[in-house]
Formats: structure tokens, C-alpha cells, sequence
């Protein structure tokens, strides 16, 4: 490690295992780009999911308090409505604003790497993190 990197400079801990998952950031970025929330029968078809792959996700969602489930009816049928808490939203811009250091970690990184005209070192931190994440 350069010594002038500080220690834990590629940690990225404000990555959220809860809402990294593909599955659960589709549903997350959808809810937050609707904050009256989404009709469960919508959310799976644009997050292309199960019925129960999506109820499994959203549970989690809800336990960690991202979410409020609420179930009702429509017109006599019944209807599952999702929709971003405050602690949702909060830890989800809080999420991207990791993300997007990683994505200019990852930019520096290839720069500095095309300037030297060099290959990314393959046990580079950044680069194995972008290949976990």
C-alpha cells in the first residue's frame, strides 16, 4: 500500500448489504423515483422478479425500516402497496454517494493506469472491489 493512502481508503463501508443487492436496488430506485409508492403486480415486472423472489426482498426492505408494505384493496381486489420510509430514502442517497466514489476511485484509477500505459495491477484494491461488487 502507498503510504499515502490513508488506511481503509478502498473500504466503501457506506455500501449497504441491504440495499446493494440487485434485486433490492432496483426496487429501492424505483420507490424512490415514485414516492407514493408502487403497486407490488408494477414493482415485479419492472424489476423482473418473482412473485416470491420479490416478497423475500421485500421483507428485508421492510425489516431494516427502508420501506413500509401497506395491503389494501382496489376496486374489491386486493392490492400490496410499497413505498420509501424516510430512513429508506436517507440511506439510500447516503448509498449512492458511496457509489459514486467508487465509480471516480475506478476512473482515477484507469487514467493513471492509461497514462503509464500500464495494465490495472490485478491485485489492485479498487479493482477487486469493482469485480466483488
Amino acid at each position: 500500500m502507498a503510504k499515502s493512502e490513508p488506511k481503509r481508503r478502498f473500504a466503501y463501508d457506506g455500501l449497504d448489504r441491504v440495499i446493494h443487492e440487485k434485486a433490492r436496488l432496483g426496487v429501492l430506485t424505483s420507490l424512490v423515483a415514485h414516492p407514493k409508492g408502487r403497486v407490488f403486480g408494477d414493482l415485479k415486472e419492472m424489476c423482473g422478479l418473482t412473485d416470491g423472489n420479490l416478497s423475500r426482498h421485500l421483507q428485508v426492505l421492510e425489516d431494516a425500516g427502508f420501506i413500509a408494505i401497506e395491503k389494501g384493496y382496489d376496486r374489491n381486489r386486493p392490492q400490496t402497496v410499497c413505498r420509501i420510509t424516510a430512513k429508506g430514502r436517507q440511506r439510500y442517497l447516503e448509498y449512492l454517494k458511496v457509489l459514486e466514489q467508487v465509480v471516480r476511485d475506478a476512473a482515477e484509477a484507469a487514467k493513471a493506469n492509461a497514462v503509464r500505459g500500464a495494465q490495472p495491477d490485478p491485485g489492485s484494491p479498487a479493482l477487486h472491489r469493482l469485480k466483488t461488487a
